[in-house]
This record gives structure tokens, sequence and C-alpha cells, in this order.
């Protein structure tokens, strides 16, 4: 059995390595430990001087009491380790999440924090979600959706806090529109663009179902050049007129965004669904660009999958 110093080591070494990378990319959140010794099954995250802790239930049986003090030791080593106070250390226990659950408050309100991605603010909140505001897996596309944006239209469905829609504004999207059946993240998402200058007129938010948006703009004559579709892999909320499974809905959803491209247009969609399967019809449409899409810090290389579709 690996002893807690087997954790601290691996940390350590982690960290002074990622740190460094980190600085050469520009970038100020990003993933030191994924489970590195699997005694110690959590995922540690950096947040530009906090981290973002997440223990993973691995259905060992442990006394509430032994599992408790068993937490609160990598808590406080995690911290020692990294040089940070106990309190800049948020600790999650992320079990398989059902519908919105990603989505829900926590109880603990959390302070926001300003961090950096290719010179780029955003917003996060370490405590007050299951996620933070900031999927850092997809930080790759989001690079690449910026240096593709210069000019265009771009639309982001389940847009989330607005990652993507910043960094194709910052790309010099003419316009963008961002979709989201939330309000707390619509608001967000203009709070990550006003941060960097970006709140303007022209790039809009919409209040909608995506699969009510679809249907409302499927007749419209503006199409977009450029879009990104991450669905959560499973929604049933009330918000919703019906259920959303990404397996058995992807095939409409990306049909659908592409039937909102203009000729040459390009549809980025991607699935944290583990067990994900693409449609075999849109296989041949689509370039499966995965690999490049998970960054070096990443030690799962299953994260996510991503797709690249062109309109012919």
């Amino acid at each position: 059995m690996a002893d807690l110093q087997d954790y601290k080591n691996r940390l350590a070494k982690n960290a002074k390595h990622w740190g460094k990378w980190a600085r050469r990319q520009g970038i100020s959140c990003y993933r030191l430990y994924d489970r590195d010794v699997p005694e110690f099954p959590v995922i540690v995250d950096w947040y530009d001087g906090h981290v973002h802790l997440q223990e993973f239930n691995t259905g060992w049986v442990q006394e509430a009491e032994d599992h408790e003090a068993w937490l609160a030791e990598i808590w406080f080593a995690t911290g020692e380790v990294l040089g940070i106070p106990e309190d800049q250390v948020a600790v999650k226990m992320r079990r398989r999440q059902r519908g919105d659950k990603q989505y829900e408050k926590t109880e603990v309100e959390g302070e926001e924090l300003i961090v950096e991605e290719y010179g780029l603010k955003f917003i996060v909140n370490l405590d007050a979600y299951l996620d933070t505001g900031l999927f850092l897996d997809h930080r790759n596309t989001r690079k690449r959706v910026r240096e593709e944006a210069a000019g265009k239209r771009f639309l982001n469905l389940f847009c989330y806090t607005g990652a993507f829609t910043v960094h194709a504004a910052a790309g010099g999207a003419k316009e963008t529109v961002s979709v989201d059946m939330s309000n707390t993240y619509l608001e967000w998402a203009r709070r990550n663009l006003a941060i960097n200058g970006l709140d303007t007129p022209n790039h809009e938010r919409i209040r909608a179902d995506v699969f009510q948006f679809f249907a409302q703009t499927a007749h419209q004559l503006e199409k977009f050049d450029l879009i990104v579709l991450d669905p959560p892999s499973f929604s049933n909320s009330k918000k919703m007129a019906g259920i959303l499974e990404v397996q058995r809905d992807h095939r409409y959803l990306v049909e659908s965004a592409i039937e909102l491209l203009n000729p040459g247009g390009v549809l980025y969609f991607s699935t944290n669904y583990r067990r994900f399967k693409l449609d075999e019809a849109l296989v041949p449409q689509c370039t499966d660009i995965s690999a490049q899409s998970i960054s070096e810090d990443f030690r799962n290389k299953k994260i996510h999958q991503a797709y690249r579709f062109v309109k012919p």
C-alpha cells in the first residue's frame, strides 16, 4: 500500500514540470495530478495559486470517520506541497453526475478568481458549483477556434460560461451568438467578455433550449461560419421540453448545427460521455481531432472526444 509520501513526491514532481510548461504556454490554470498513484484517486487542478481537488468515489469501503481523516490528510498534504494555505484548496467528491447536477450549486458560495489563458481572462469559482466555470480539457479547441474566427459569424451552443465565445471574439469574429438555458451562465459569459473588453452589441446571448433554438432558426437566411457544439452527456432540466441524451441525440444535434452553417463552414462537436460512439452516418463527414484536442497536461487521453465537420 502506498503511503502519503508517494502522493506528495509525485505531486511535487508534477508541479515543477507542469508549472514550467504552463509559463511557456501562457496559461495560469492546468491539471497537476490525475490519479497518478492509484491509492490516491484524486485530481488536482491548479488555478493561479488556488487548487481544485476532486476525490473520486472508487467504491472502497471505509468508515466515514476514517474516510474523512484520509481526505483531510490529502487536503493538508496538497497545500503543503504546493505552498498554499488549506483554505485555498477547494475539495469536492466527484461522483458520476446525472442530468444538470454538474451545474448545480454546492452549499458554499466561494470566491471568484480571475485566471488567464493565452492572454485572455476568465472568471472561475472553485467552490460554488461542481464545475469551476472553465473546462480545462477544452483549452486546445478554444485556441483553435480563436485562430479560425477572424471575420466569421460564430455560434456557441450549450455555451456554459462563454469561454469559447471569448476566444472567438478575441480572434476577430464579426458576430457571436451564445445559447444556453441558464441565466446564471449567460450572465457569467457576459462578464467573461466584459473583463476582456469584448462585451459589445455584436456578441449576443440567447436564453433557449438548443432544440427550440434549432426549430426557431432552421429557416433563417443568416447562417454561421463557425459553430461549437459541446452538449452535456445527459440533461433533464425543467427548462427543457424533453430529456437530452448525447448518445441518442447527437446525430440530430450535429445535423441541425450543420444546417446552420454556410458552405465551407466548420462545426466542432465534442462530448465527455465516456461510452460515446459517433453515429456511423456521421463518420465520413468529419475528422476525429480528439488526440490533438486534449492538452499535454491531461494524463487521461480519453477525457473527451472531439470532431471537426466542414460543410460542403
